[in-house]
């Protein structure tokens, strides 16, 4: 495995200096160790909007970093995390989503209550130093922010809330009723890449007039605009004014194209149209596999012809122009022809830029250091 030193080599603080990590960080299996374990496993993962857990008993299910965690809503109202692991034999408890009054583990019937405490273990009653109060399930941090819920492994990481400084104000700026929305329809895609090629593509707009012609028309590429923040960018531009072959949003009521990137690998999308929120999240699978899920949350459950259009575009044009992308870029970093290339920095910001990337790499690059120390 490279050292950190080694894969920084040729980084500069200063964009318009800098070259990009080196391919190692994308293609050696170590370095994707590294990143379950010092990026996934210590920041916060997106989970689902608020609105599949706001009732006592509902529960949703998701693997973090090759960990499965349940995010439960007590009788009591608290929302809490744990590692979805059975304290008897390691059996899963709960899986997918729904709603419950207990959690029963399927192996041995275990029983616990929403809180994690055990309230029964079947045949114990013999056993010596033995007491159901004793045991409880592991706790993980779980936090809703923005309307929607995320959680954390790291149990001494601080808040979402705190961490992500003007984010929540941000969002909520251009997105006053995100908390309203619900959920419309799902994407997911499986994609021959590393996870940080995918973030990479998708933070700058460098590429958008070769590949993205259409979305060039769809979004005023005169007013787009980047901005880097702690650990998250701001991707903003106006929508285009004359027709464009993406989708029609003549009619649009929501006339700003307002994404935001937040560490490591969530991304919260506005698209031009009706109020809406369209998530990306990005799920490291190996060094060179990509998941990748797009919740689109609506004003009603049903799309309208609009948003019908707009998914279809998401999904048959762009998607298909980014992943072959991001499959081609692996494909080179797996030969001896690439080590690093320079980033393209426009000191005005603009969406044809590469700063955001390069504000990413140096994210990459302290956690891999804090992860070395």
């Amino acid at each position: 495995m490279s050292s950190v030193s080694q894969i920084s080599a040729g980084y500069s603080t200063d964009p318009a200096r800098s070259s990009s990590l080196v391919a190692n960080a994308y293609t050696e299996p170590d370095w994707f160790r590294e990143d379950l374990k010092s990026i996934i496993g210590k920041n916060w993962q997106w989970v689902c909007h608020v609105e599949k857990t706001r009732d006592p008993g509902s529960y949703v299910t998701v693997e973090i970093a090759g960990h499965p965690v349940a995010v439960v809503r007590g009788r009591d109202g608290v929302l809490r995390a744990f590692y979805n692991v059975c304290k008897h034999r390691a059996h899963e408890l709960l899986s997918g989503e729904g709603t419950t009054t207990r959690i029963l583990c399927p192996y041995h019937a275990w029983v616990y209550k929403l809180d994690g405490q055990l309230a029964r273990a079947p045949h114990t009653e013999n056993l010596q130093d033995f007491h159901v109060s004793d045991i409880c399930l592991d706790q993980v941090q779980v936090e809703e922010f923005c309307g929607f819920v995320f959680v954390n492994l790291d149990t001494e990481a601080a808040p979402l809330s705190a961490q992500s400084g003007d984010l929540e104000t941000e969002i909520r700026h251009w997105a006053p009723d995100v908390d309203k929305l619900t959920f419309g329809h799902r994407l997911t895609y499986d994609i021959k890449s590393n996870w940080k090629n995918v973030v990479d593509n998708f933070l700058e707009c460098y590429h958008c007039p070769t590949a993205h012609k259409d979305f060039c028309d769809l979004v005023d590429m005169d007013t787009y605009k980047v901005t880097t923040h702690g650990i998250y960018s701001s991707h903003m531009a106006d929508a285009g004014q004359s027709a464009n072959t993406a989708y029609d949003v003549s009619n649009a009521t929501v006339r700003t194209h307002a994404v935001w990137w937040l560490w490591p690998t969530t991304c919260l999308m506005r698209y031009p149209g009706r109020s809406s929120m369209i998530v990306l999240n990005i799920i490291p699978v190996g060094p060179d596999r990509t998941l990748e899920t797009y919740d689109f949350f609506l004003e009603t459950p049903e799309p309208n012809e609009m948003e019908l259009d707009a998914i279809r575009y998401l999904d048959e044009v762009l998607q298909v122009e980014d992943i072959g992308l991001v499959e081609s870029v692996q494909r080179g970093m797996n030969t001896p022809a690439f080590t690093q290339g320079r980033i393209v920095h426009d000191p005005d910001g603009s969406g044809k830029s590469e700063h955001a990337v390069h504000h990413f790499h140096g994210l990459v690059l302290d956690a891999y250091a804090r992860g070395a120390a």
